[in-house]
């Protein structure tokens, strides 16, 4: 059976998060950056650990606010289907700290609004940009600390100019989903173990 998890990748302009999907799905990277300004859809379909999953990454431009209802949503070309995703990837730039307090508003903004289904919506942070780790303006365990203990969100740093921790990415993200879904803790510890292989192909 086919699994199909809709996707939501936001973040403010600049922080890299189109490269990351296009590392992902093309296993390629652009010097120059080309802002979102409008939803994109990727389809890809993921093996792992032996498993098919269909993916439908939206790539969303940088909103000023999470929408409130569907009405609002729907509303914004750019924000349809964001309420209604199985997850979200938050992504900022370790080198810029107001592309943190962008992701920290959405994220709060999501838990305030999406009613339905919010405590099971898994959301993973993205410190991009690794491969410029002299100039963090956060430090790592600082950041890894709040959204692992306090927000209870996923942390993942990557460098999607060098494709590292990309793969990472989507086996934690994959792996949340599914935890999420799962309905007994036994179900989930299993699922659990099967993906610390971390096996990932795209098709």
């Amino acid at each position: 059976m086919v699994s199909t998890y809709r996707v939501a990748v936001l973040g403010a302009r600049g922080v890299g998060k189109s490269a990351i999907v296009r590392q992902f799905l093309y296993n390629e990277f652009s010097e120059v950056c080309v802002p979102t300004t409008a939803r994109r859809l990727y389809l890809p379909a993921v093996v792992m650990n032996g498993h098919v999953h269909d993916l439908q990454i939206l790539d969303f431009p940088p909103i000023s606010a999470f929408p409130v209802n569907t009405l609002q949503e729907w509303a914004d070309a750019c924000c349809r289907g964001l309420r209604s995703v199985h997850a979200y990837i938050l992504v900022y730039d370790i080198c810029c700290f107001d592309s943190f307090e962008y992701i920290k508003t959405i994220r709060q903004q999501i838990l305030e609004t999406r009613v339905i289904g919010t405590s099971e919506t898994p959301i993973i942070i993205v410190g991009n940009k690794r491969d410029l780790q002299r100039g963090r303006v956060i430090p790592r365990w600082n950041v890894s600390h709040l959204v692992r203990k306090t927000w209870k969100c996923g942390y993942v740093e990557c460098s999607a100019k060098y494709n590292w921790h990309i793969l990472l990415l989507f086996s934690e993200l994959l792996k949340s989903v599914g935890c999420a879904r799962c309905k007994h803790v036994h179900a989930a510890l299993r699922f659990q173990g099967a993906l610390r292989r971390n096996r990932c192909a795209i098709m």
